[in-house]
């Protein structure tokens, strides 16, 4: 189970083997034994506050890491599904009374091993905390439980005529908990920010019970420490979020969409700049996407048409919204014509309906190939490097490894650029060199090892790279004081030894 290369373990085929051996670490064995002892005591106790049937245990517990093919099997104790706050509370409880360790669940569309469990969890499923609970129009916000996926939020709101800005590719499957909790970007972060910029308030039950209700719905509330911000972006391991409360948009009057293609990284810089200084605000969107990604996706060798030559060496998703459909479309169209004339682009097409801006983002959202059968990276560092970044890495991973592929694409215009490799053995007996050569490029370039996936249980090792020790002993210090028996989500993020 340990590659005779690296040391390392599987992570694809024994993921919860190489959690368990880090979580033995980081907590005592009287800890574990007592655990142990009462084990039924807690499966009895969590059956009387939600009820029998919501108790899964057994064959009744079903395997989620399908979704996505994210590899984290369920392989806990029970899978518990509480229907509101009040039994969030009492399961949390009752678990920090055993020191019974919880796993929280949300979509499972997680892809750095944030919701692996081993068989001494809890994993806590907000499957049945789904009400958007209300929206307000006059104030453009919505109330939603934890457990509504993003897909519900967007078609409700946009049946209210407003907008629920932020848009991932897990849309029809995460949850809205588990992305606030994991700071979830995706492909409107140039515009609206990361979902952080979204969140209003936000409700959290604390690792004994205590119900944190910090339900704000307005966008200017300066009254004492901010405190929604402890439990966006730290994986559960300080809280489990139960409500939320989303500030939304105005619905754009306008949507277009244009795929051009540039021979170099210089086109592509001068493009980004072009597209700022001409499209201003409503630049919501700008996907590159490199020949190594796009001549897999399209024909003949993927399974979409291309609109247009697939000689190039990069393809640009630009994307840009408003309010006024006839100014917006005839300022989009002038844009793309200078950007001709001036010789950053090559090639290009403007979608001229809702299915031809549908075809184009979906040879961007074409991505099932890569989540199943690659080691995938989600980092950030500055635009202008990113070129130079992308060849160091190609050199030094086929130096190092033979027959490797290296795949890549993403939010360019917000610095976040996504890396697939694909070999053999490249989560397994690869998986350290690979690692190394990916964050370990990073430092010159003062680059992050995630920009929007989170690090769970994958990156954690790699942190210091992101972070000082000051900064990571901070962290710490806060799971400490939030978690002293260190039960929530206990060997993601960061090591409490």
């Amino acid at each position: 189970m340990i590659s005779q290369t690296d040391g390392r373990a599987d992570k694809k085929n024994t993921c919860f083997a190489w959690y368990g051996n880090a979580l033995a670490t980081s907590m005592a064995w009287p800890v574990i034994r007592v655990k142990t002892l009462m084990n039924e005591d807690i499966i009895e106790k969590l059956r009387t506050i939600v009820g029998v049937s919501n108790v899964l245990t057994g064959d009744q517990k079903v395997d989620r890491s399908a979704i996505w093919r994210t590899n984290q099997p369920c392989i806990a104790k029970a899978i518990v599904r509480p229907s509101c706050t009040a039994e969030v509370s009492a399961v949390m409880k009752a678990c920090h009374e055993q020191r019974q360790t919880v796993v929280p669940y949300g979509g499972m569309t997680n892809l750095v091993l944030g919701a692996v469990t081993t068989p001494d969890d809890i994993a806590l499923s907000f499957e049945r905390m789904n009400e958007i609970e209300n929206i307000d129009r006059t104030s453009q916000t919505m109330t939603v439980q934890s457990g509504v996926t993003m897909q519900d939020a967007q078609e409700r709101a946009e049946a209210e005529g407003l907008y629920f800005p932020v848009d991932i590719g897990a849309r029809a499957n995460c949850m809205l908990g588990g992305n606030v909790s994991t700071n979830a970007g995706g492909t409107r972060v140039i515009r609206y920010g990361m979902i952080r910029e979204s969140v209003l308030g936000i409700e959290a039950v604390l690792a004994d019970g205590t119900v944190i209700s910090s339900m704000n719905r307005f966008l200017k509330n300066n009254s004492g420490f901010d405190l929604k911000q402890l439990f966006i972006g730290s994986e559960g391991v300080l809280g489990l979020i139960t409500r939320l409360v989303f500030r939304l948009r105005i619905k754009p009057q306008s949507h277009n969409v244009a795929l051009v293609a540039c021979d170099d990284y210089d086109q592509v810089i001068g493009l980004l700049n072009k597209a700022r200084a001409s499209l201003g605000n409503s630049l919501s969107g700008f996907e590159v996407m490199w020949d190594n990604f796009f001549h897999v996706v399209v024909q003949p060798n993927g399974r979409l048409p291309s609109p247009i030559d697939t000689a190039y060496k990069f393809y640009i998703i630009m994307e840009a919204t408003g309010v006024d459909a006839a100014t917006d479309d005839e300022v989009f169209e002038s844009t793309l014509t200078q950007m001709f004339e001036s010789e950053l682009v090559a090639d290009g097409v403007i979608a001229k309906s809702d299915a031809e801006r549908e075809a184009i983002w979906a040879i961007r959202h074409d991505v099932d190939w890569i989540v199943g059968d690659a080691f995938d990276f989600d980092i950030s560092l500055p635009v202008a490097d990113i070129f130079e970044y992308t060849e160091a890495i190609n050199v030094a991973l086929k130096k190092d490894i033979e027959g490797i592929d290296v795949v890549t694409f993403g939010h360019l215009g917000d610095n976040n650029l996504h890396i697939s490799v694909q070999c053999d053995g490249a989560k397994t007996t690869h998986a350290h060199t690979i690692e190394r050569h990916i964050y370990e490029t990073l430092k010159p370039y003062g680059g992050a090892i995630s920009a929007e996936h989170g690090i769970g249980l994958e990156k954690k090792e790699w942190l210091p790279i992101s972070r000082s020790e000051a900064e990571i002993e901070l962290m710490r210090t806060l799971k400490r004081s939030m978690d002293p028996r260190n039960i929530l989500n206990p060997g993601k993020v960061i090591s409490m030894e």
